[in-house]
């Protein structure tokens, strides 16, 4: 056991978390879900011993909790790959910062490996060798951006956003890493110049393939798809798959009096269409399916809160990809 762990112990995470994961993992699947293992297409490009976890979901158990807790209790439920959505923890729990050297062993004690990291846009134009630097420490083969590629949504102004990022991804590439773009809703609207003209694929066309990728947020893509009809998600990774080595696997139920079209759920207990969604991308690439849900924490009973919403979305997927 890491000198990491000293200061918390298994009995500190059952003692958070009220001893629920047993019965949240047994109350998991949902009718949806159940469905979906049993009709789970085959040849899926997304590996099911591979399912990743964006830690911005469980954002306050990292900062309650500490990293050495949470990552503990991730590779418990069986998660693999961990995305990283900022490096710090609640300094009362080592009585200072964690280091990324301390982080990154962590990791290897545990099993688990990173997959990506996000990054405020600014810190790659503030610190773009820093944030490599932090990427290589950590072992991860992306680094990547939430942000959507600038906020000026003309196609002067994504093409200008392109050529930044294709210099960046450039540096990326240089250091045997991958430069990747989250995608929200917005990046899927029309250019408020050229309004036959969508952003999204602005930024596709105008970024250089070989050190540019894209993380699809599946989720945000239909939200878009919602918003401003005529594309296809799953098109995009089909036409270019090799562009898309990580998505976002975020569910979401249909709400006509939400102005996405979609609330945010757990995993398996929404309608988006993951099964046709997975089948339409195809097989000719392996992309790393990450569960994200940005209302997590809101998740009750509280605990277990966001980590029994992790449990029991885990259950799901690996009842999707089985």
């Amino acid at each position: 056991m890491s000198h990491l762990h000293k200061s918390f112990d298994r009995r500190d995470f059952l003692r958070a978390t009220a001893g629920t994961t047993v019965a949240l993992a047994a109350a998991s699947v949902t009718g949806a879900a159940a469905t979906s293992a049993a009709a789970a297409p085959s040849g899926l490009s997304i590996p099911k011993d591979r399912i990743g976890i964006q830690l911005y979901s469980i954002r306050d158990k990292v900062s309650s909790l500490g990293f050495a807790v949470v990552l503990a209790e991730l590779a418990r439920i069986g998660y693999k790959e961990i995305e990283f959505a900022g490096y710090t923890q609640s300094t009362s729990i080592l009585g200072r910062q964690i280091t990324l050297q301390e982080i990154r062993k962590l990791l290897d004690d545990n099993g688990l490996k990173a997959v990506g990291s996000h990054v405020g846009i600014g810190n790659f134009r503030s610190n773009l060798q820093g944030e490599l630097d932090a990427a290589q420490i950590l072992g991860t083969p992306h680094v990547g951006t939430a942000n959507a590629p600038t906020n000026v949504n003309t196609v002067a102004g994504y093409r200008a956003a392109a050529d930044e990022f294709n210099v960046w991804g450039a540096a990326a590439t240089a250091r045997g890493l991958k430069l990747y773009q989250h995608n929200h809703a917005g990046e899927f609207a029309f250019a408020t110049d050229q309004p036959s003209v969508r952003l999204y694929d602005v930024f596709l066309k105008n970024t250089d393939p070989r050190h540019v990728y894209l993380e699809l947020d599946v989720y945000w893509a239909y939200v878009g798809q919602y918003r401003w009809p005529g594309f296809d998600p799953a098109a995009y990774v089909r036409n270019q798959p090799y562009r898309y080595p990580l998505f976002h696997m975020k569910d979401g139920d249909s709400n006509a009096a939400n102005a996405n079209g979609f609330d945010i759920v757990e995993f398996g207990a929404g309608d988006l269409p993951y099964e046709k969604f997975i089948r339409d991308i195809g097989p000719r690439a392996s992309h790393v399916g990450i569960w994200e849900q940005d209302t997590a924490p809101n998740t009750l009973p509280n605990p277990p809160g966001s980590l029994g919403a992790a449990e029991r979305s885990f259950t799901a997927l690996k009842g999707l990809l089985g």
